[in-house]
């Protein structure tokens, strides 16, 4: 999930599923069920902000299908592929204490343990076993190296102040 001012992307109109107006969303939270959760989206379709109401919607194989409100057959929902689906931030839950949503995490300035800085998190991947930061170099970074960290809480992340913009690595700056 990324997000812009007061709103966060949490998935991506891919295509038409059917002839009844339906569609395909490949989601991005965790499960991929949790963007049914929202019932008011924005969808933002090469710089156009469109209100969307979520009428209905499923699991379908890996991915999502939806019904917006008002679109009910093929050819005007393909004109909605490709849209990104945001939400206001503010009807996110709350997460625990220590848990962190992706967006929160983008941006923030990285240093070691050492007080080096290894540059600011561009954004997060994915991976099997968890979660990769992917740190890129700024102006005041050690050198202008990219690097990709694990984001491994109490392991390496030793800590995350979003009031400062800081995360703090136990990570050795020669990875």
């Amino acid at each position: 999930m990324t997000q812009t001012s007061q709103e966060t992307v949490i998935g991506r109109i891919t295509s038409v599923f059917g002839v009844k107006g339906w569609l395909k969303v490949y989601s991005y939270t965790d499960p991929k069920e949790g963007i049914l959760e929202y019932p008011h989206w924005i969808l933002d379709l090469d710089g156009k902000r469109i209100p969307a109401k979520l009428e209905e919607g499923r699991r379908q194989g890996q991915g999502i299908v939806v019904r917006l409100k008002g679109i009910d057959d093929r050819d005007l929902a393909r004109t909605y592929c490709g849209a990104e689906v945001r939400v206001s931030t503010a009807e996110l839950p709350e997460l625990p204490e220590g848990e962190y949503y992706w967006f929160q995490l983008e941006g923030l300035e990285v240093v070691t343990v050492d007080g080096e800085c290894l540059g600011k998190v561009h954004h997060l991947m994915e991976t099997g076993s968890n979660d990769v930061l992917v740190v890129q170099a700024t102006a005041g970074s050690i050198d202008q190296r990219e690097r990709l960290i694990p984001y491994l809480p109490d392991r390496v992340v030793q800590g995350v102040d979003l009031a400062t913009k800081r995360m703090v690595v136990d990570w050795d700056p020669e990875f």
